[in-house]
């Protein structure tokens, strides 16, 4: 089947619904969702949305916002970015809350000129900020937007839908390139669909599932970032990968993430033997910013051969821990582990790619017609290192200014339902009868990018996970060119594309800043930007 609409969204998150509902009265959208609606990063967000609403509760301003993000970015952030993010940080809440999302609200009555709003503070943060739905903060945002986008006339929300590839001009050996459609693998029926579009959104998340251990649902695949670097967009500051430093340690549930806020609220890092040990790394101690708990994470744990180190907020009120955490406590709970009496195992894993694709502040990539929104794209917001909870933040403003910037040109003259796109072609392509081949495949490429792009790198290791990144996509291209498309031939192609583009960047980068560590080049370089690269 075939589709025609004004905007096709890919990713059914907070930036894409946020696109979806802020056109649709005045135009038609298709949502793309890789499996549910709500399987994306969204809502697995813990713990919450950063922005300065009320500046009458706190000592807190625009400023001091700015100045966090860029302190925790390594100063590699774009500095007009982060002030356009942060000064529209309190009309994204707003919206969110007349949207019908509940952020908690504090227990006492505030005075008049208060906000009612409880607030966390994390990691990286001068003040409480953090705005939250207990500790499900994400899935209450991402419930909110679903149901809305699912009772809009003009919005059609597409499940089980695998893009393949994007469809533009210069691929039909058109004049320009601007973008007109995109392939789709509808992974119920094993058909590829074709979806012309007037306008295209990418809003697919980050590359996490590129590495080993990720506490990322498993549709974090890089897949936008890929398709947007084939088609001819412009990627940066892809080196900088952001690995969350709590994620629960244990086998029965190896993916669950363990939010910031509970370093807010005073959880402690701590040794096998119950010593604390961030005061040998950091002043701030673990409310240091991710990347430099996750380096001392690894530090302790490589130094003392210990598969994990512990979190510990034991120590607070029992029924405090289960009225603001009840996410976790119930989880740990389910695997022996009892927050409210003892320490959490915990160990980083990959969970925020930093970089993605080159935008400008109203979504725009390289390519006419084609937006990147959330995750997936490099704004300059973060630079070097994501502020906790900046994410969801930069997923709404972003949003907006993208349906803003849409519903201005909605009206322009093109006849893009007229180009001739043709059908996807499977006449030379068979059933594959060896999945072993992806299954294979997959493993050594993530084991690889885990061990030598992880949290510390040399310059050997980058050369040794090139040489092995080049061998695989060859095998895969070659796989690609001779069978029919799966989900996971899908996700593996692109996840060798976002690998290549991640150990290029870190080649780039002489020096050591946020996220990317080098021990070749352990020093900051004063006259560093972003690393960009052309396709």
């Amino acid at each position: 089947m075939n589709y025609t609409t004004d905007c096709l969204i890919i990713g059914s998150g907070a930036a894409g619904l946020t696109l979806a509902l802020g056109i649709a009265d005045k135009a038609k959208v298709i949502v793309l969702s890789k499996e549910s609606a709500c399987a994306g990063s969204t809502n697995y967000a813990q713990g919450g949305i950063a922005g300065v609403y009320n500046i009458k509760d706190d000592d807190d301003s625009i400023q001091a916002h700015i100045k966090d993000t860029c302190i925790a970015g390594g100063y590699l952030c774009d500095e007009k970015t982060v002030e356009f993010v942060a000064k529209n940080a309190h009309d994204a809440i707003q919206w969110l809350i007349d949207t019908g999302v509940l952020f908690d609200q504090k227990e006492d009555t505030p005075k008049e000129d208060q906000s009612p709003y409880h607030l966390h503070r994390e990691g990286g943060h001068s003040h409480r900020r953090i705005f939250h739905s207990e500790d499900h903060t994400g899935r209450s945002i991402q419930e909110t937007l679903v149901a809305k986008a699912k009772a809009h006339k003009n919005i059609t929300i597409l499940e089980d839908r695998n893009a393949i590839d994007l469809i533009t001009t210069k691929k039909l050996g058109l004049v320009g390139n601007r973008v007109i459609g995109a392939y789709v693998l509808n992974t119920e029926s094993n058909h590829v669909e074709t979806i012309s579009a007037k306008f295209v959104a990418l809003c697919t998340g980050g590359a996490s599932k590129v590495y080993q251990y990720t506490c990322n649902p498993e549709v974090s695949s890089g897949d936008g970032i890929a398709m947007a670097y084939r088609a001819g967009c412009r990627v940066a500051n892809m080196e900088f990968n952001q690995f969350h430093p709590t994620t629960l340690y244990c086998d029965a549930d190896r993916n669950f993430l363990l939010t910031e806020a509970l370093r807010g609220e005073g959880a402690q890092l701590k040794r096998p033997d119950g010593s604390r040990f961030m005061q040998d790394y950091d002043e701030r101690l673990e409310l240091a910013p991710r990347d430099i708990t996750a380096r001392a994470i690894d530090h302790e744990m490589k130094k003392l051969g210990a598969h994990c180190m512990y979190l510990d907020i034991s120590f607070k009120e029992p029924e405090f821990l289960k009225k603001h955490f009840p996410t976790i406590y119930e989880r740990c709970l389910k695997v022996g582990i009892d927050i409210t009496k003892q320490p959490i195992p915990i160990v980083p894993a990959a969970h925020f790619t930093c970089g993605g694709i080159m935008v400008d502040r109203k979504a725009k990539t390289d390519i006419d017609g084609l937006y990147a929104i959330g995750e997936c794209a490099y704004t300059g917001f973060h630079g070097a290192n994501r502020l906790a909870s900046n994410s969801l933040l930069e997923c709404v403003v972003y949003g907006k200014a993208a349906a803003t910037n849409i519903l201005k040109h909605l009206g322009d003259e093109d006849d893009f339902e007229n180009y001739p796109i043709p059908d996807w072609d499977e006449s030379q392509v068979t059933n594959s009868d060896e999945e072993v081949i992806i299954t294979h495949n997959w493993h050594e490429l993530r084991l690889t990018m885990w061990d030598y792009v992880g949290i510390v790198r040399t310059n050997k290791r980058l050369e040794r996970a090139m040489h092995r990144i080049e061998m695989l996509k060859r095998e895969v291209h070659e796989y690609y060119s001779h069978f029919r498309v799966t989900s996971n031939l899908l996700e593996l192609r692109n996840l060798l594309q976002v690998a290549e583009i991640i150990v290029k960047s870190a080649m780039m980068r002489h020096e050591s800043r946020g996220l990317h560590y080098n021990l070749d080049y352990p020093k900051t370089d004063e006259h560093s930007g972003p690393t960009i690269l052309n396709p």
